[in-house]
């Protein structure tokens, strides 16, 4: 047998080995909380030096991790990705279910890089003799040297890891090398719908462990809400062992003396994501001191419904991922504040940590704002389903140690957290015998949290019943406790007693997610029904710029990858640089913890807060004829009110807006929470009548030509208006999802009914006595399914009058993407303005942010950058909008996009920095318009939202602007 490689061929297979190997991280201490220590601490981070080879075979034989003397290595930033940054090697790659190579399980391909990373770092005396060097994410696995002395290895691409460095490390200079490789048997069971992408991304440190100190703190603080009393006990452990040490606060009133194995009850104020109350406690011994931040709260399920504090609990929730468009999973604190305060700010309340502990201080800022967390194990062999599960490690004996160690890191690490309510196994992989083992181990470890895991849906060892994507139907029969049985009567009487959860809903990739509001009026009447979380947080778009220097945000395929899943990745409710999306903004709404309705001259006001009454609030209404404070006395939690509106309200518009009334530390005073309009009936359109057409086909402020067609309106060269019943594909449109109608994704149904190509037949072009001229056409494409519109114009030679009518035959498909008119002006339309609703976009089944009132933005304002250009940007519920430096029209209720792009150029670009430059603007007004469901990942389109074929109308007044 021969090879190239240079390595002594047992010292190779050493290294194939452990590529392949199964079991859990080796040479690692115990897994323990991460503390707030005054042990002496060193941050590794910065510039290290590092060499790639592309393959385990093809690694240099060399005495590499002690010489510093490295000559033509490179350097990179720590923490990071190496394929995100100059130095590096390699190009991120995106599946979600697929892995990036062949299925051997536990095998990955030799074409898998290795990464030698090497830097030194100096410790004083203050280190020795004993300290940790501590790790707290490397992908997807590494082996790590001090010195030349080999400490062991790590498996947990998210988890922390620490190695006892006593007796290696030395006073002076010491050199820490790590071999990372970039796959290894440890991605069978990190296959999360995210980028590959390997590297140390997380800080990597150095802790003194003083003789006499604090290793590990549990810290159990629950809270009756009947006596309004906390209790307090602190367990602190050295070296596996109980130890005594001192527990003092300036906050609480504990007893003089009080340590570590006591228990005190004293009267407290309760944590809750609402009022998250913290007091600050001291774990002390004369070799250490140990500073925690407590909350005082007690998770409870009670008759399949979870209380906190005695409360019921409603989950308004976010699944986030850690991910930055520059650094990838490498998410500083500072941008990790800024992603929870856009969450308070949108009644985001809740989130899960999909699918993985984040980063170690995460959640001491959910403490600190106030979030409930669903903190989830880095575990996911997705996978395996395309197998039927074989092979998968959740039931594969050799892989137990490994997947109980993951949720002991997991557990250990974060246990002290009070905004932590619920542990999770992980996400989507089989619920084999290991996953039972993983939920015995957590629940004899910490009873406090409750238990989830949604793949496993007899739920012997859980605490909620969790499912994700559920129809609306089926959520209503889970919350009325007549879901279909399991077959085994033990477990569904179990199940019965559980709380549900959606894991997962509300997808939100591109233009969407519809259906919001069904799925919360079913949180909100059922208290089986826990609530959930949106899929997902944010968009994970890198930032890059294509060759003429546009910048855009890059998703799968952007790379080169041989197969991916697109746009997938791409299904955030923020853009990748944290703007919120239109996803956001409607769930703001739809989610309000306060609900308020008007009914002519009285506001109803309903508490949908489980801890704290509405005393933080103000109310304020604005009308045409004025604004000013209601009287609103605190409003308890789950509560509700009804008020007169003063008389100064007047007939019209209203709309009454809760506020903060005092800064909080997530949003200044006068942050709206929540809103209510009292809406009037528009009014008619005017008639106009006194123009005739002359010889030349002039009318009025119109141009027609010989087919009926508008060249020309006020001046402006125009063409249409054209039937529009097709919409550039929505990424939910591409997929079928759980259809209600149609046997097809959408778009398909659209092609097969040729909507994109309906090409006109004039049938009648005429001017009637009573001066108005009269339009009808047929419209058709490739099928037996035909449109006439009849167009009748009226003028008074100033304005313009459209009644417009579309009448389909019996021969078209299951439905239209809308039905609409096209202009497209010969000019660019750089500004508009609205009556109707806004600022944002609507669609039937979404856009429930956009409120009534007047608005103006301009064309590019009104797109929405979506990854992938498509559908967006309609404004709906119009009944005046003005062109600017074009003209204006008035209607009954419409909606309208205008865009510089026609419906096929925006479909044809990957990205809008692919939208060509144009000199045209494309106006649709359309009558009615098809939902945009989430299709993509879930329900499509439900049956009120569906827009089948059907007679439609369209009232407008045109005039110059």
């Amino acid at each position: 047998m021969t090879t190239t490689d240079s390595r002594p061929l047992d010292t190779q297979h050493d290294l194939l080995a452990e590529i392949a190997r199964v079991g859990p991280s080796t040479g690692t201490t115990a897994p323990r909380a991460w503390l707030h220590t005054d042990a002496p601490t060193t941050v590794l981070d910065g510039k290290w030096q590092v060499r790639f080879s592309p393959s385990a075979r093809q690694v240099p034989d060399d005495d590499w991790t002690t010489d510093t003397a490295v000559g033509e290595w490179g350097a990179l930033e720590v923490p990071g990705h190496w394929s995100r940054q100059p130095g590096g090697t390699g190009k991120p790659w995106y599946t979600n279910v697929r892995m990036p190579f062949p299925s051997e399980p536990p095998y990955v391909p030799d074409e898998n890089v290795i990464g030698d990373h090497l830097t030194t770092f100096t410790l004083d005396g203050g280190y020795l003799p004993h300290a940790v060097l501590r790790f707290h994410g490397v992908e997807s696995a590494a082996i790590v040297w001090l010195n030349g002395q080999q400490l062991g290895t790590i498996r947990g691409s998210r988890l922390m890891h620490e190695f006892d460095i006593s007796g290696v490390a030395v006073e002076g200079e010491n050199v820490l090398a790590v071999r990372v490789l970039q796959w290894s048997a440890n991605t069978w069971a990190e296959d999360q719908d995210m980028w590959w992408l390997p590297g140390i991304f997380r800080s990597v440190e150095v802790q003194a462990r003083p003789v006499g100190g604090i290793d590990d703190v549990f810290v159990h603080a629950s809270y009756d809400h009947i006596t309004g009393e906390g209790t307090l006990s602190v367990e602190a452990t050295t070296a596996g062992e109980s130890i005594t040490a001192r527990v003092t606060s300036d906050a609480l009133d504990l007893p003089d003396g009080f340590t570590t194995g006591s228990e005190v009850t004293l009267p407290v104020e309760p944590w809750s994501a609402e009022s998250p109350q913290r007091y600050e406690i001291v774990v002390a011994t004369d070799a250490e001191t140990v500073r925690l931040q407590i909350g005082f709260r007690t998770v409870e399920i009670i008759d399949a419904q979870v209380l906190v504090n005695g409360s019921p609990l409603l989950l308004r929730g976010m699944n986030r991922h850690e991910f930055d468009p520059d650094h990838g999973r490498h998410v500083s604190p500072e941008r990790a504040r800024e992603e929870l305060l856009i969450m308070k700010q949108h009644n985001v309340n809740a989130v899960r940590t999909s699918h993985y502990p984040p980063a170690p201080w995460f959640c001491d800022l959910t403490d600190e704002l106030g979030m409930w967390v669903m903190l989830e194990n880095d575990l996911e062999t997705h996978t395996f389903y395309a197998f039927g599960y074989e092979g998968d490690p959740t039931s594969d004996p050799d892989w137990e140690e490994a997947l109980l160690d993951r949720m002991q890191r997991t557990v250990e690490r974060d246990k002290n957290h009070p905004s932590i309510v619920f542990w999770s196994l992980g996400n989507e992989a089989h619920p084999g015998p290991n996953l039972d083992t993983m939920a015995k181990w957590t629940k004899q470890r910490d009873s406090s949290r409750p238990l989830h895991f949604e793949r496993d849906q007899e739920c012997e060892h859980l605490d909620l019943w969790s499912q994700m994507y559920v129809p609306v139907e089926e959520m209503e029969r889970i919350g009325q406790f007549s879901e279909d049985p399991l077959e085994d009567a033990a477990l569904q009487e179990h199940r019965a007693t559980l709380p549900f959860v959606q894991c997962e809903y509300g997808h939100a990739l591109g233009t969407g997610p519809g259906g919001l509001s069904e799925y919360q009026e079913l949180f909100e009447k059922y208290p089986r029904l826990l609530g959930g979380f949106i899929w997902e947080w944010i968009d994970h778009g890198f930032r890059e710029t294509d060759e003429k220097g546009r910048e855009f945000f890059a998703y799968g395929g952007d790379f080169g990858e041989p197969w991916h899943d697109g746009t997938f990745i791409s299904d955030g409710s923020v853009f990748p640089d944290l703007t919120p999306k239109p996803a956001l903004i409607d769930f703001k709404k739809v989610v309000e913890p306060v609900r308020m309705s008007i009914d002519g001259s009285t506001l109803t006001i309903t508490n949908y807060y489980g801890h704290i009454d509405t005393s933080g609030l103000k109310f304020v209404w604005s009308s045409p004829s004025g604004n000013g404070q209601l009287a609103v006395e605190p409003v308890p939690a789950g509560s509700t009110v009804t008020i007169p509106l003063p008389d100064l309200v007047g007939e019209g518009l209203v709309t009454v807006s809760a506020q903060l009334g005092v800064d909080q530390p997530w949003a200044s005073a006068g942050h709206e929470v929540a809103w209510a309009q009292r809406v009037p009936a528009p009014d008619d359109v005017p008639t106009v009548s006194g123009a005739a057409v002359d010889e030349k086909l002039a009318y009025g402020p119109a141009q027609f030509d010989e087919h009926g067609r508008l060249t020309s309106l006020f001046g402006t060269a125009v063409e249409g208006p054209a039937l529009v019943l097709d919409r550039a594909a929505t990424d939910n449109d591409l997929v079928k999802g759980h259809a209600y109608v149609g046997d097809a994704p959408a778009d398909a149904i659209w092609a097969r009914q040729s909507l994109e190509h309906l090409k006109p037949r004039l049938l009648s072009f005429t001017a009637e006595d009573d001066g108005s001229v009269v339009v009808t056409k047929r419209w058709a494409g490739f099928t037996e399914g035909a449109v006439v519109t009849e167009s009748r114009w009226t003028s008074d030679g100033d304005q313009l009058r459209l009644d417009w009518k579309a009448t389909p035959n019996d021969r078209w498909g299951d439905y239209w993407a809308r039905i609409g008119v096209e202009l497209v002006l010969d000019r660019v339309i750089k500004n508009v303005e609205w009556t109707g609703r806004g600022p944002g976009q609507a669609y039937p089944d979404c856009g429930q942010a956009a409120r009534h009132g007047t608005w103006s933005a301009t064309v590019d304002e009104l797109q929405v950058p979506y990854l992938r250009p498509q559908e967006s940007g309609a404004r709906a519920d119009v009944t005046d909008l003005v062109l600017q430096k074009g003209f204006g029209l008035s209607g009954a209720p419409f909606a309208f996009t205008v865009r510089p792009w026609s419906q096929a150029e925006l479909e044809a670009a990957a990205h809008p920095s692919d939208l060509p430059e144009t000199k045209r603007t494309h106006l649709i007004i359309d009558a009615a318009q098809h939902g945009v469901g989430s299709a993509a990942c879930g329900p499509g389109v439900l049956e009120p939202y569906v827009l089948t074929p059907r007679e439609a109308t369209l009232t407008l007044l045109f005039r110059k602007a």
